[in-house]
């Protein structure tokens, strides 16, 4: 059809060519009327030609409906939804004259008045806003979200400036990230307009984050520590739900209410726990190991965790949980089987065939790598488990190769990246001015969680024969409460478990101590000497001294 096509285009223009030699032979004979409506005839002649071409090449089945009658009541019945009133968003004009008192948010608004391309905004009657993410059209165009690309830059650029101002006050960039979030967020200046676009985008950090880690991953280091790390990552999360039941049920509160703050508080900060490990290089050190490998054991139960939320919100029975729990540990270990199956057999000849394949630029080999990292992650989330823990498993299946070091070059520009992304986003979430109204209450809180969880930590990691600094350290690396516990809160605010007052103070808490935990690390060779001091544990050799202190320090 096309090769016909071609051959017709060809005539046309050989017979126009002609008929211009026969017109021009002629012209001077010719009158300017009938000049006129000869060159009008070929015009529409040759127009019609190409129209009627074009109309057997691309018919109307190679165009989007724009318009289906029923397309709207079948995609409310195909996806159960229910009809509910909104409002549609106009693009802001100044169509007034009258003059505005001067604001300080008027000097960032990132807002171009004249800007046609943005994706228009709906608002339901709870006050929710929504971006519309698929917006219908005749012809497939090129869609952009410029609201998107703007909250980008903003969180970008105040990520940057918090690192550098921080590093430049000797502190660790960690801080600087997340005060960053916090004042642009919406506690704060509220320039991010798309809170929960930008928080997606950021969850890339925590994958790259424990894909980087996989890579480094050890397992003659951790099988050493993989007594402590299993069944003292799951005694503590057992010790922290019966104590926090027990306590609220004796202060006359409900026991569910209890288990969920246990399991709340047992979860610690992968992210910003990791980040401080490898900026200290102590990730090889034992305490780096064990708190390693505590981290991954909850990232594997936050799916069991997950299971657990309907039990105590009592929206499930006992044994549909139980059943559920069942499912996930079920899944968890198939899949764990499945991957060490492939990190054998087909993961070494990939990484391969990728090698050969660049060898003029590392560019196909850096994609793959991110490329495999996202599909185990992907693969692991629709399992019903985590993306944290797929992108471990992917770096590990590909620490077990040759190819491990070279991998972890080519990701880690991209991880460094997606990191402070995703801590400035964590930083969002921190109101800073409901922060200080409750300063008081909030601060006592997160002492006494760093109190208690170093305690119950370091106790675990006694208990497996560890000495006192040992497990000192890993309590105090353990002492915050993880940014998962966000997600926790939330489910649990949906289920009813958790509301009012108490939800408030959870999420105060967890905000203040994900910001207090690099000011807790700082303190870590202020409380080693204070030990050494009290006799706790022996001083260490002079040679250790100088090891800890470039370490630590």
């Amino acid at each position: 059809m096309r090769l016909l096509l071609a051959v017709l285009f060809v005539c046309v223009f050989l017979l126009w060519l002609c008929v211009t030699e026969s017109d021009s032979a002629v012209q001077i004979n010719a009158t300017p009327e009938s000049n006129e409506t000869r060159s009008r005839s070929r015009e529409d002649s040759f127009a019609n030609m190409i129209d009627r071409a074009l109309e057997k090449e691309f018919n109307e089945t190679d165009q989007n409906e724009s318009a289906d009658p029923g397309g709207f009541n079948n995609s409310v019945t195909g996806q159960q939804a229910v009809l509910e009133t909104v409002a549609r968003v106009k693009s802001k004009k100044n169509d007034s004259k009258e003059e505005k008192s001067f604001q300080f948010h008027d000097v960032f608004n990132l807002d171009n008045e004249n800007r046609v391309e943005d994706m228009p905004t709906l608002i339901d009657r709870k006050d929710n806003i929504f971006i519309i993410s698929n917006l219908k059209s005749k012809y497939p165009v090129l869609q952009l979200d410029l609201r998107l690309i703007s909250d980008l830059v903003v969180v970008i650029v105040s990520a940057t400036c918090g690192g550098i101002a921080f590093a430049f006050a000797g502190q660790p960039v960690i801080t600087g990230y997340l005060l960053a979030g916090s004042i642009i967020g919406p506690g704060g200046l509220s320039f991010v307009s798309e809170m929960v676009q930008v928080e997606t985008v950021a969850q890339f950090g925590v994958v790259f984050l424990l894909f980087a880690l996989g890579l480094e991953f050890s397992a003659t280091k951790l099988r050493v520590v993989r007594a402590v790390a299993v069944l003292g990552g799951l005694l503590q999360i057992f010790l922290f739900m019966c104590l926090c039941g027990i306590t609220v049920s004796l202060c006359g509160g409900k026991s569910s209410e209890g288990v969920f703050v246990g399991a709340f508080l047992s979860m610690s900060s992968t992210a910003v726990v990791l980040k401080f490990l490898m900026e200290k290089n102590i990730i090889n050190s034992l305490h780096g190991q064990v708190t390693i490998g505590t981290l991954v054991l909850q990232d594997c139960a936050v799916g069991l965790l997950f299971a657990l939320l309907p039990i105590l919100g009592g929206t499930s029975g006992v044994l549909q949980g139980v059943i559920s729990m069942t499912k996930s540990l079920v899944l968890l270990v198939t899949f764990l089987v499945v991957l060490t199956i492939l990190s054998r057999t087909c993961v070494p000849w990939f990484l391969k065939l990728m090698i050969s394949l660049s060898s003029q630029t590392n560019e196909l080999y850096q994609l793959a790598s991110v490329a495999f990292c996202l599909l185990v992650a992907w693969c692991s989330d629709k399992l019903g488990l985590s993306l944290e823990l797929g992108s471990f498993a992917a770096g590990v299946m590909i620490s077990t190769t040759d190819l491990a070091q070279h991998t972890l070059e080519q990701v880690e520009p991209i991880r460094n990246f997606f990191a402070a992304l995703f801590l400035a986003s964590i930083g969002m979430l921190i109101h800073v001015h409901f922060l200080w109204n409750h300063v008081d209450i909030l601060l006592a809180a997160v002492l006494l969680v760093i109190i208690i969880k170093t305690a119950v930590v370091a106790t675990v990691v006694k208990g497996f024969r560890y000495n006192n600094k040992t497990s000192l350290l890993v309590g105090m690396s353990l002492a915050q409460i993880g940014e998962f516990a966000f997600v926790l809160l939330s489910r649990a605010s949906n289920l009813h478990l958790v509301e009012g007052k108490f939800y408030l103070l959870l999420l105060g808490t967890t905000a203040l101590s994900l910001v207090t935990t690099p000011l807790l690390f700082k303190l870590i060779p202020a409380v080693i000497h204070l030990g050494v001091l009290l006799h706790w544990f022996p001083p260490d050799s002079p040679m250790e001294v100088r090891k800890s202190a470039k370490e630590v320090d």
